[in-house]
C-alpha cells in the first residue's frame, strides 16, 4: 500500500491555463455566495451618499434664502437711514 505522500506527488501538476480556469472558477462562486450582502452594502452606501447631498443642498438652498433675507432688511435700513428719522416736524 503506497504512502499519501507519494499518491499526492504522482498527481501531475497543473498547467498555467488550468490554474488560471481554477482561479476563475473560485472567484465566480465567492461572487455568486456573497453577492446578496454585497448588494446590501451597496444599497447602503448610496443612501448614506444621497442622504448627505441632499442635506448639502438643502442647507445651500437655505443659506441663500436667509443672505436674501438679511440683504432686503439691510436695504429697507439704508432708506431708513437715508430719510433719516421720522417726528413730527419733519413729516
Amino acid at each position: 500500500m503506497p504512502e499519501k505522500g507519494a499518491e499526492l506527488s504522482a498527481k501531475p501538476a497543473l498547467t498555467a491555463a488550468e490554474k488560471q480556469l481554477f482561479h476563475r472558477r473560485q472567484e465566480l462562486n465567492y461572487w455568486k455566495n456573497n453577492a446578496s450582502r454585497l448588494r446590501s452594502r451597496n444599497l447602503l452606501t448610496g443612501l448614506a451618499i444621497g442622504a448627505f447631498v441632499v442635506g448639502m443642498f438643502s442647507y445651500t438652498i437655505l443659506s441663500v434664502k436667509q443672505e436674501r433675507i438679511l440683504e432686503e432688511l439691510d436695504d429697507e435700513a439704508k432708506i431708513h437711514m437715508i430719510r433719516g428719522p421720522r417726528t413730527s416736524a419733519n413729516s
